[in-house]
């Protein structure tokens, strides 16, 4: 039988909710924040600041660098040296002869025994010149940065005080009738000009370029004539923390022309792991364009319109 029309079906009832328990005691006080009435809560006014002039062209800066193309001569700054660069090669320093003994043939045996007293005799070398106080295990794997900045502190020039100082000595002896004898120190060069002319003479062994050199045209051809003359290079973080080296405010570049005879294995092995990376990847740096990252806004944009494209295609195919 078919049900009559027009009948309505009945309401269900309405679930009565539980009434909730308030404590006579605390009366609700809602906060006014109008005129005369409640402070309101601070709020994070970070955007509405008016930031120095410096400071936004800075941001600025930063900004477009990231947003436009950056041909690779300005690229290759931004691959500085990290402070757990090879760490790989640290342990290859015991491991190399072993991992390439285990591919080559029972017949070269002889070589393997070799390769094997050599490396025992530059563990005994190691042990001899590292002071009591630092294992050789701390030695070998330290990290590169850590260790290039550690080496440039021990070369640092005179400052004025203790050129001051020295010239009074000087003068003393000269007074009293002693003999002084002036020996050319060791020291960390600085001066583009000068640093320049240590490359093309071929003095320079190590050339220490910072990575925010401003205008960057100063140092931007330094790395091409490096490799050209065969010289190990690297970019590191901060011409205001190669400045400190040399007691100025900044420093666009420094240069070691030679070490003492107890830095030479400590730097041999900083040599090491610049060359591998830096000079070794002069042409895949020379090939790679940097920049090009757009905002948080257009990249979810961009992703959008993928997926909306994606979903049109499979709706056709289907």
């Amino acid at each position: 039988m078919a049900p009559k029309r027009g009948v309505k079906a009945p309401v269900p009832a309405a679930k009565k909710k539980p009434e909730k328990v308030t404590n006579p005691l605390f009366e609700k006080r809602p906060k006014q924040f109008g005129i005369g009435g409640a402070l309101p809560p601070k709020r994070d006014l970070t955007r509405f600041v008016k930031w120095p002039k410096t400071v936004q062209i800075q941001r600025k800066k930063r900004i477009l660098k990231q947003r436009l193309k950056v041909p690779p001569a300005l690229n290759q700054f931004t691959k500085t040296l990290d402070k757990n660069l090879g760490q790989s090669l640290t342990q290859s320093f015991f491991y190399l002869y072993f991992s390439d003994a285990l591919l080559i043939n029972l017949l070269d045996t002889y070589t393997l025994l070799l390769n094997y007293m050599f490396y025992c005799e530059v563990i005994v070398l190691c042990t001899i010149s590292i002071k009591p106080q630092r294992s050789l295990n701390a030695f070998i794997m330290s990290p590169v940065a850590t260790s290039l900045f550690k080496i440039l502190l021990k070369y640092r020039p005179e400052d004025k005080a203790e050129k001051k100082e020295r010239l009074l000595k000087r003068a003393q002896a000269e007074t009293e009738g002693k003999t002084v004898e002036a020996k050319k120190p060791i020291v960390v060069k600085y001066g583009l000009n000068h640093v320049t002319y240590l490359i093309e003479q071929n003095k320079a062994q190590l050339v220490v370029i910072a990575h925010d050199v401003d205008p960057i045209e100063l140092v931007v051809w330094l790395p091409a004539l490096c490799r050209k003359m065969e010289i190990p290079y690297c970019i590191v973080k901060g011409k205001a923390r190669l400045g400190s080296i040399v007691h100025k405010k900044t420093a666009s570049v420094l240069c070691l022309t030679s070490v003492k005879n107890e830095d030479k294995l400590e730097f041999s092995r900083v040599l090491e792991a610049i060359k591998a990376n830096f000079n070794d990847k002069f042409d895949e740096y020379r090939k790679k364009w940097g920049g090009g990252i757009m905002g948080s806004k257009s990249q979810a944009k961009t992703k959008a319109k993928e997926r909306l494209l994606a979903k049109e295609a499979a709706q056709r195919m289907s």
